[in-house]
């Protein structure tokens, strides 16, 4: 059974950043650019940890990555990262990206990742994720 600080950590940790996808995002094919997901999501992931540890951490690894559907340019975009697993010095996450029509009330999942993030003291050496 997992501490039930922990618990809450990884609940008020969970972080949700909307963007609209713009022509500038986009490669060509009028779809988000597969660089920028992965920019957002380390981004969002990044929050999350940081958000769950309190502390100065590093992503050390991604898992895999799964586009299951294009998004195109002119929707607009979730995406929603949390804490799924908790180590000694370090945290998984997990990004999902969600796409929306803008005038439609129309909401799929399009991607979903795993990144690692390590916990670093001041000499940038693993330290414990949480007190």
């Amino acid at each position: 059974m997992m501490d039930q600080n922990i618990q809450k950590r990884i609940e008020s940790s969970q972080t949700h950043i909307f963007k609209a996808v713009f022509p500038n995002t986009t490669n060509h094919y009028d779809t988000l650019f597969g660089g920028t997901a992965l920019q957002l999501m380390d981004e969002a992931s990044f929050i999350c940890a940081t958000r769950f540890s309190r502390k100065k951490v590093v992503t050390v690894s991604t898992g895999q990555i799964d586009f299951t559907k294009p998004i195109p340019q002119g929707t607009l975009v979730e995406l929603i990262a949390r804490v799924i697993k908790v180590g000694t010095s370090s945290c998984v996450v997990q990004v999902d990206i969600f796409m929306e029509n803008m005038y439609e009330d129309i909401r799929e999942k399009a991607v979903t990742g795993v990144f690692t993030f390590v916990a670093i003291d001041d000499e940038k050496k693993p330290a414990s994720i949480i007190d």
